[in-house]
């Protein structure tokens, strides 16, 4: 969909972003912390409705990797007064959908209900909130079930175990070198004390934000947050210290030895985040770098290396620079049959070098900035992404209000300054290059598909 964009279409995408804008947001803060932040969206009756912890995977300490993700499976366990299970069926018998992920920043649940049945998401949520029941022996089976999860979704699936180790090398001293899912061992170690813990430590209403999208009246969101949330109290809430990573000084490489059909390589750099939304520009210039490389069939790495040169069968780039943690700048590969990695990555480094050294032309420029633009207009279409996107941004200490300020920023980025971040950051030195070396496959085995990390299923 994003390939009839061009060039003469710029002006719509800012019409079209303009008038989703967040100026019908409001927002109020409990007397006990907790945020609620509701975005009137009237196209259809239905709301959204998140809640928002900010404590995830970055949070644990060593020998605790996963307790995080644990707890999310544990939340569905029940209360005294919403026993085990129960809270699915309610909300499956209001015609509602629900679920939860966790991250590396942060853990969130969400429903997706008719509008006249919010305040049943809200007394569920808030009773999980302080009552939740950890009993021992429903721990013991879900622990089971996640251990499993990390067999299928990692162990068993060699892309993802090459993630894992990528990020394992990349990073030398920030939490976000474990793995969300948690190391097997920790998990094999964990009691449900571990996520007893957890729980008190992290789920606190001023730990927590509240995002409703939909068709509703903030009036009425905050005052059914006030009745069920309100009462919570506040508690003393972990010092955070303040965490960095070592500046890396020299290239690292990670090769992972796993049954697949194909070799596969990661490379990444440490890249800035969005830290100033209204002033940051790099965050922004690194988005349409990653659309010049990867942005769809006929961006640069497809072009050269999947289409004209058939070196690879697959190949893609990527940023991500909401985080409360660092960053990096990744571009991927999948060799051709025959062709080998190391012929891929000197492939991709050539390419790499052609924008540092000659930039990249007006007229392309502008047809990214549109892909880009569009790309992120089509989303704003769906009320999940919509408090996704605050969630995100208000987890990570961003001002949501700002959000519309980034189809402005990536609009006034310059073809120099994608050719400089270029320079900047994709550099030998602080690359961490991982690689992918397939054994052969087991009679029947056709691999897993990756899955999201971290999301509770049942």
């Amino acid at each position: 969909m994003m390939r009839v964009f061009g060039i003469f279409l710029l002006p719509l995408l800012f019409a079209v972003s303009s008038s989703t804008a967040l100026a019908v947001t409001a927002e109020r803060t409990l007397a006990n912390g907790m945020r609620v932040i509701v975005k009137t969206d009237t196209r259809a009756p239905v709301v959204v409705s998140q809640v928002w912890y900010r404590a995830g995977s970055m949070d644990e300490g060593y020998g605790e990797t996963g307790v995080a993700h644990v707890l999310e499976h544990m939340m569905f366990k029940g209360t005294p007064a919403v026993p085990a299970g129960e809270f699915s069926k309610q909300i499956a018998a209001a015609g509602g959908r629900e679920n939860a992920f966790t991250s590396r920043d942060h853990t969130a649940y969400f429903q997706t209900l008719q509008k006249d049945r919010l305040e049943l998401a809200l007394r569920l949520e808030a009773d999980r909130m302080s009552n939740l029941v950890l009993a021992p022996e429903e721990f013991a089976k879900e622990i089971q079930v996640v251990m499993e999860e990390r067999r299928m979704r990692t162990d068993d699936e060699p892309h993802s175990l090459l993630y894992e180790n990528l990020m394992a090398t990349a990073l030398q001293a920030h939490p976000y070198r474990h793995p969300v899912i948690g190391w097997m061992n920790d998990l094999k170690n964990m009691t449900v004390a571990d996520a007893r813990r957890w729980y008190q430590r992290w789920y606190a209403p001023n730990n927590a934000a509240l995002v409703v999208a939909g068709d509703v009246e903030p009036e009425q969101v905050f005052a059914l947050a006030e009745k069920y949330f309100g009462p919570i109290p506040a508690r003393a809430l972990p010092e955070r210290k303040a965490l960095s990573e070592p500046e890396q000084t020299g290239m690292k490489r990670v090769v992972t030895r796993a049954p697949a059909k194909l070799p596969y390589l990661l490379m990444a750099w440490p890249a800035p985040k969005l830290n100033d939304p209204a002033r940051d520009w790099e965050p922004y210039a690194l988005q349409v770098l990653a659309g010049v490389l990867d942005g769809n069939a006929s961006a640069r790495l497809s072009q050269r290396l999947v289409r004209e040169r058939k070196l690879a069968t697959e190949v893609g780039a990527g940023y991500d620079e909401t985080a409360r943690g660092p960053v990096q700048f990744m571009v991927d590969a999948t060799p051709a049959e025959g062709r080998s990695v190391d012929e891929v990555m000197a492939a991709l480094k050539q390419e790499l070098a052609r924008v540092q050294r000659e930039g990249i032309a007006e007229q392309e420029l502008q047809r990214v900035k549109a892909q880009v633009l569009a790309s992120q207009v089509f989303q704003r279409d769906s009320l999940f992404y919509q408090a996704m996107q605050i969630g995100q941004w208000t987890t990570a200490g961003l001002d949501y209000r700002l959000l519309d300020q980034r189809f402005e920023r990536i609009r006034a980025v310059t073809a120099e300054q994608v050719r400089e971040v270029a320079r900047r950051y994709l550099i030998d030195d602080k690359l961490t290059l991982a690689v992918l070396d397939p054994l052969p496959m087991p009679a029947g085995k056709f691999g897993r598909p990756a899955a999201m990390g971290g999301r509770h299923v049942r």
